[in-house]
């Protein structure tokens, strides 16, 4: 891989650059790595720009301990000194966790986060029972029972629109992936609310057809690895294959360039 930049020949005979990865895991959660490793290979490869973004705490199984999060933001404070030729952004995954929009992110944290992403997950706690009901055993058997498919689906781009109306939040990551959505619904929101969408090279979300629905409005794109371990960041190529099929402009995506 060169060391400069990722880039990848488009079919007009462009080339694409990816300046940066905004979506990248740590050991803080569950991710193989540490942020110094994430850091390292983010110089390695000449990105301007890294994020770490550690799931909210509201997951089960690999949130991150709300004693961490302190933690991490002075880790970073110490990285950026030692790193000056690359931005660190200290982020978030956050979860919804419910209909009505909420995220597992604490009132206390929210000035610790440079980037608030938000994004549907599986094993995570409910806000409330109803919840739990209308989000994820909808979703569950919505993929056993076709007539409930369409349910599912009004009921997690009713969540992920009000997610948007209620929070401050800077990218929807993998939207589609893990649950149905109206991608034209979701689409329009964040245009409202100037909402990024993901094209996700891991979970392959944004995909193509979803993609074309959300370029008809004036949303921006990031293309990103959702890297679980260092030899990961910047691993991206696989978006931008959706990109380019989709006819996405390089001026459309948030770190992306035409050379």
């Amino acid at each position: 891989m060169d060391k400069c930049i990722i880039m990848m020949k488009r079919r007009v005979g462009l080339i694409m650059k990816i300046n940066g990865d905004n979506h990248t895991h740590t050991v803080y959660s569950h991710g193989k790595n540490t942020i110094e490793d994430n850091v390292k290979k983010a110089v390695e490869l000449g990105l301007e720009k890294v994020a770490i973004t550690d799931h909210g705490s509201g997951h089960i199984f690999y949130g991150v301990d709300k004693r961490n999060w302190h933690k991490m933001r002075d880790e970073i404070d110490v990285l950026k000194k030692k790193y000056p030729q690359v931005e660190i952004v200290m982020g978030v995954e956050a979860n919804i966790i419910g209909s009505d929009g909420s995220i597992d992110v604490d009132e206390e944290h929210l000035e610790l986060f440079d980037v608030i992403n938000a994004g549907f997950h599986y094993g995570v706690k409910p806000k409330r029972v109803r919840d739990f009901f209308s989000l994820y055993l909808l979703n569950f058997f919505g993929k056993i029972l076709p007539f409930l498919k369409k349910r599912a689906m009004g009921a997690n781009t009713k969540a992920l629109v009000n997610a948007m109306e209620r929070n401050h939040i800077h990218m929807i990551t993998h939207p589609g992936a893990k649950v149905p959505v109206d991608m034209d619904r979701v689409a329009k929101k964040a245009q409202d609310k100037n909402v990024i969408l993901e094209i996700n090279a891991h979970h392959l979300h944004l995909d193509l057809d979803d993609l074309k629905k959300a370029m008809k409005y004036d949303v921006k794109f990031a293309i990103n690895s959702d890297a679980h371990q260092s030899i990961h960041v910047g691993m991206v190529h696989k978006g931008i294959e959706i990109a380019q099929a989709a006819g996405l402009k390089a001026h459309r995506i948030v770190n992306g360039e035409e050379d």
